[in-house]
């Protein structure tokens, strides 16, 4: 059963009225290529929100690209993160010639492990690259210290965390670099893009220039040189000005699509964690000095065989509940480019049984479905039926 043919798919894009005019003022105003107006507008209002340049990107691949490119990290060097990642942290690393450093995950969050970085750690290591997953922060304080007591610069992979904080403060604004998605399964999506946050202002304008294919373009339009040429490595990292109108159209409707997600989340949380015990599932931990963002929400069921039963349950019923990341440390690339440090086994036996549920703006009509399916699907497990 394809993901069309659900009657409670796992995701649908959100869209703004908003949008269409938006796009229409791209064509009125004769600039669909990138750096437009509504590019400008967005990167504006996200430097605001994150109190640092921001710039936008056609992913957030791209701008953790740009990220490992500003550190100079190249062939040599080591960057530690977890295996428990979706690819593009790991690509970004790998495509600059250095060696992805995996380690593991902690059990409560799937957060990268701080106990696990010193093991990590060689007279290589350039980096420290975390993911906030779920939209949930890793824990801040042990993860900072690690990267000062030794001088590592660090990289959050903020794809899932767009308004996610530690201790009040918004994820991406701890490291040297933070990265952003708008993909469509992201709260704020223009079906395609992301953004880097560059927290250190000496930085910044190495970052124009990487972003502009290695060119001073954007010193020319701001009237800083007569004329512009190649000056440094780079690619092309802008996105569309159309991508950025439906950007715009979202980033201001923020509030409003934030607080519908946390309801969304908050409704399956009071409904499901009663039931949560070793022989149903887990539910996601919030750490007390996180403020999350409702961007997931996953059970880990008992055993894999389990959540192979569930998923297919609740494909009986209509409803997509897919399985998330296949551990890199233990895929074709990941043995190709990097290397485990310790054997992972919280990585190796959580991925095997964590199962996303539907989540997004839209939701409301049918999650007491889900929800009642997954009651369904424990009454049927009590009987021995699953």
């Amino acid at each position: 059963m394809s993901a069309t043919l659900y009657q409670i798919p796992y995701n649908i894009a959100y869209r703004s009225d908003r949008e269409p005019a938006y796009i229409a003022d791209c064509y009125a105003r004769r600039h669909i290529s990138g750096d437009g107006f509504h590019t400008k507008w967005c990167a504006d209002a996200l430097s605001a929100r994150y109190s640092a340049q921001v710039l936008l990107t056609h992913s957030c691949t791209a701008a953790l690209e740009m990220a490992v490119t500003l550190l100079n990290i190249g062939p040599g060097d080591e960057v530690i993160m977890p295996s428990y990642a979706f690819s593009s942290a790991g690509t970004a690393i790998a495509c600059a010639g250095a060696k992805v450093i995996f380690v593991d995950c902690d059990p409560r969050t799937m957060n990268i492990d701080p106990a696990e970085l010193d093991g990590a750690l060689s007279e290589r290591t350039a980096a420290v690259m975390i993911i906030h997953y779920a939209g949930a922060s890793c824990d801040m304080d042990r993860i900072l210290a690690f990267c000062q007591r030794h001088d590592l610069p660090l990289i959050e992979d903020a794809a899932q965390a767009i308004g996610s904080t530690w201790r009040g403060r918004l994820l991406g604004t701890f490291g040297a670099l933070g990265a952003l998605s708008f993909h469509e399964t992201k709260n704020i999506s223009c079906g395609e893009g992301g953004a880097l946050i560059i927290n250190q202002a000496d930085l910044v304008e190495r970052a124009e220039i990487i972003r502009e294919k290695g060119t001073n373009r954007t010193r020319y339009f701001k009237g800083l040189v007569d004329k512009y040429t190649w000056v440094d490595i780079g690619s092309s990292y802008l996105p569309s000005d159309i991508l950025a109108a439906v950007l715009h159209a979202q980033l201001e409707e923020y509030e409003t699509i934030s607080a519908r997600r946390m309801a969304l989340w908050n409704a399956y949380d009071h409904a499901l964690r009663p039931l949560a015990g070793p022989k149903t599932f887990i539910v996601p931990h919030i750490p007390e000095m996180c403020g999350h963002n409702g961007h997931i929400y996953y059970l880990i069921m008992p055993t894999a065989e389990q959540r192979e039963r569930f998923i297919a349950f609740m494909r009986t019923c209509g409803i997509m509940t897919p399985f998330h990341y296949v551990p890199l440390h233990s895929a074709p690339a990941g043995l190709t480019f990097g290397r485990s440090s310790g054997v992972l086994p919280v990585t190796t036996d959580y991925s095997a049984r964590l199962v996303r549920l539907p989540l997004y703006l839209g939701l409301e009509q049918h999650q007491p479905r889900v929800i009642e399916a997954i009651s369904e699907w424990l009454a049927l497990a009590e009987e021995g039926v699953q």
